[in-house]
């Protein structure tokens, strides 16, 4: 109790800075008049007022908050993110329940970018715009968010800001200090969505479309504000850009901060990451689209590519855009574009799944058991980048790939359990934990995920949740060592 006491006041300043957000779609509601702006105010008005009682009640608890605090804190302020985001959607969307509305939230802010609504070319423009620009805010972290912009935290923000940012090895700081390197990090996140939207209007799309893909393309997130996703323009030029950007947002953003910040492109250079993201990504655009054109899907290699290139970028960066559905296509091509989804993005990206820089310290650790088995006696230091990788972040990745198989091994037999069948649910799980969106069959890229029960709607959203806090964050709070003093 003295735990949640000690983060309550910080949940309430998270609450009254979330309600903040809400006024870009009360503004389009205005502009629009599309009937949603009471369902926005009420909403506003109630997180703002719920996070207000929240700090005057608790901030005498406050303290100094240690690293269990900071795991606590960030789950409990995605979830509840969550929770209090699904208000305007439940009072402006007849018939839509507490479970699927949750799930549409979870999905934006976790940047997975599944949905459960279907005709979203008529639904109201503001609440389109809530979807994207919960996907573009969880893009770089609700918490890292909060510490930039909000000093009154008063935690330092260091144990906030490793529970939250992806990637293994979380203690490379930017900047000196943590907030620094929060401002840091947005600057080149709102630079780049600008960059984004201004691209997405000048090759076509209407301002509204441009920032509500924007919103999803930066974020990673996939919601579209067209049932047809891109292939309701069917256009080369918007696919390139949306290509263009997406590979972008899959780089980690740090080296994009460093770039910018020395004006030179040799941070991409020495990362260790991102040339081998772009690599495996594009040299999959071009082994899919020869798949298909021997498959005879599409009749030459350029028109093949063109799907292939934009679908498999899509995918493999976890933002989930489809431009037709590759559910059709033969097998091969969308199972490796979902293994794809489960390693490509770098961290400190927007992407999900596991993270290429866990699947290089796993390769080169395999490589260094190969030569302890023929030169027992050799001393062979992992080496990442010219950097010596230490053996308790070789471990730690070791089991966070341990606990990674479990959960979707788990997750997948409870909804097999369910009367799924196999491939909707492995697919459902693999798209929900790596927050990629779309799966294949009964959740694949034509469909929408509301074709699931309540119940599997439910694993679906932990499965978000635990995959886009890299599961240890989330999954240590039901340990009894958390709790014990």
């Amino acid at each position: 109790m003295s735990a949640l006491l000690s983060i309550a006041p910080q949940l309430g300043i998270i609450a009254m800075v979330m309600s903040l957000a809400q006024l870009l779609p009360i503004g389009v509601s205005l502009a629009y008049n599309d009937g949603t702006t009471s369902a926005f105010v009420f909403s506003m008005a109630f997180n703002c007022a719920a996070g207000y009682v929240v700090w005057v009640f608790t901030r005498r608890y406050r303290r100094d908050l240690g690293l269990r605090d900071g795991f606590l804190l960030v789950t409990l302020a995605w979830a509840g993110g969550a929770a209090f985001a699904t208000l305007p959607l439940l009072m402006a969307i007849p018939g839509l329940s507490v479970t699927d509305a949750y799930f549409e939230t979870m999905s934006g802010l976790t940047t997975t970018g599944a949905t459960v609504l279907s005709n979203l070319d008529t639904l109201a423009p503001a609440l389109n715009i809530w979807r994207g620009l919960l996907v573009w805010l969880g893009g770089m972290g609700l918490i890292v968010l909060a510490v930039a912009i909000l000093p009154l935290l008063g935690v330092g923000g260091r144990q906030i800001f490793k529970a939250e940012t992806p990637g293994p090895m979380k203690d490379a700081k930017l900047t000196p200090r943590i907030t620094e390197t929060a401002k840091g990090l947005w600057v080149v996140y709102a630079l780049i969505s600008l960059a984004c939207v201004l691209a997405y209007r000048f090759s076509g799309m209407t301002w509204f479309d441009a920032f509500m893909h924007m919103f999803s393309t930066m974020g990673l997130g996939g919601f579209s504000s067209h049932d047809a996703s891109f292939g309701y323009w069917n256009s080369p030029l918007i696919e390139s850009v949306a290509t263009f950007f997406m590979l972008v947002a899959g780089i980690n953003f740090g080296t994009h901060f460093l770039a910018l910040r020395g004006r030179s492109a040799r941070p991409y250079r020495y990362d260790p990451e991102a040339g081998l993201f772009v690599l495996i990504t594009l040299a999959s655009c071009v082994g899919v689209a020869l798949y298909l054109l021997v498959m005879n899907v599409y009749p030459d290699f350029w028109t093949a590519l063109r799907f292939a290139s934009f679908n498999v970028v899509s995918i493999a960066t976890t933002t989930g855009y489809a431009s037709t559905d590759y559910n059709a296509w033969p097998a091969f091509a969308p199972m490796w574009m979902l293994f794809l989804c489960c390693f490509v993005s770098c961290s400190g990206s927007t992407g999900g799944g596991i993270k290429l820089i866990r699947a290089q310290i796993l390769y080169h650790q395999l490589r260094r058991e190969f030569v302890k088995l023929l030169h027992p006696d050799a001393v062979t230091p992992l080496k990442l980048g010219g950097q010596v990788i230490e053996n308790k972040i070789v471990f730690a990745v070791l089991a966070f790939l341990f606990m990674y198989i479990c959960c979707i091994v788990t997750m997948t037999l409870m909804l097999l359990a369910t009367g799924l069948d196999a491939v909707t649910a492995f697919s459902a799980v693999i798209a929900s934990i790596n927050n990629t969106g779309p799966g294949l069959n009964q959740v694949g890229p034509a469909t929408t995920y509301e074709v699931l029960s309540d119940f599997q709607t439910w694993v679906c959203s932990f499965a978000m949740l635990i995959g886009r806090l890299e599961l240890f964050t989330v999954l240590v709070i039901f340990t009894p060592v958390f709790w014990r003093k």
